[in-house]
């Protein structure tokens, strides 16, 4: 059975108290559907959910009563309806940074040649709401707005962490500990990475081979954080990678800025 994720910012709740818990249940069963999983039964649904199976047949019917979820009969499992994927235009074609940041990141995407992102947190994973590739390596140009990294390994999570409150850091730094092996090693690379970014604005981190990326956290009034990254794929050293990247990122972050001031 899967163990429930702590209560974020993001979770359905004031103080402690859920406001409304068949919604929050349903909306876990739709935080269940990820890439690759096209299908997925109740008996699935209530080991990645940690929900009794009773509990989700009721929600899955009501999903598919309310047309979000479609019920395979061959295959009896269900998938994401056509709903869902309006409910995400809806949001691209309308969230304020990326009508700022979009164009300014495609910019510096093509000027460079390098991959440009912008992202924020759900839980313990950092989701891509913008992704400009130009990427040598065609497999590291499929990363699309809407796909999830990890807050631990990436820098995209190392500048986050750098930029939440103190009680969601504790908290993440709390889960990643007690989920990771050779935890030390890691830890000490985020803090790190934390300082870097009081110190220097970025943080620079290499968690695949040969690629390096850059990211340095956008704090806006009323906004949840945002996180900005460039990333390249080079044998050459992370510290001349930074050199060479720092201030196009630190200038794109500028003017994002400004253009949401």
């Amino acid at each position: 059975m899967k163990t429930p994720l702590p209560k974020f910012p993001h979770a359905l709740h004031t103080g402690t108290t859920v406001q409304n818990r068949s919604l929050e249940r349903g909306i876990e069963i739709l935080r269940s559907f990820r890439p690759g999983s096209d299908l997925l039964g109740n008996g699935e649904l209530a080991e990645r959910t940690g929900l009794s199976r009773s509990t989700v047949s009721r929600l899955t019917q009501t999903l598919v009563s309310a047309g979000i979820l479609e019920h395979d009969k061959n295959a009896r499992a269900y998938r994401l309806g056509a709903p869902v994927l309006c409910f995400a235009h809806a949001m691209r074609s309308c969230y304020p940074i990326l009508q700022v940041a979009s164009p300014l990141m495609r910019s510096v995407a093509e000027t460079l040649q390098v991959n440009v992102g912008l992202a924020t947190a759900d839980r313990d994973e950092m989701v891509y709401l913008e992704s400009v590739r130009y990427n040598r390596k065609v497999s590291l140009r499929s990363v699309v707005a809407g796909q999830r990294v990890p807050i631990e390994l990436t820098s995209l999570g190392h500048a986050y962490l750098a930029a939440t409150s103190e009680g969601e850091r504790r908290d993440l730094i709390a889960m990643f500990g007690a989920k990771r092996k050779c935890w030390q090693q890691l830890e000490q690379q985020i803090l790190q990475s934390i300082e870097s970014v009081r110190t220097s604005e970025f943080c620079a981190v290499s968690w695949q081979p040969e690629v390096v990326a850059l990211s340095t956290p956008i704090v806006l009034d009323n906004c949840p954080v945002y996180v900005l990254n460039a990333s390249v794929t080079t044998p050459e050293p992370i510290e001349s990678v930074a050199a060479r990247l720092a201030a196009p990122l630190l200038t794109l972050k500028r003017n994002i800025v400004a253009g949401m001031e």
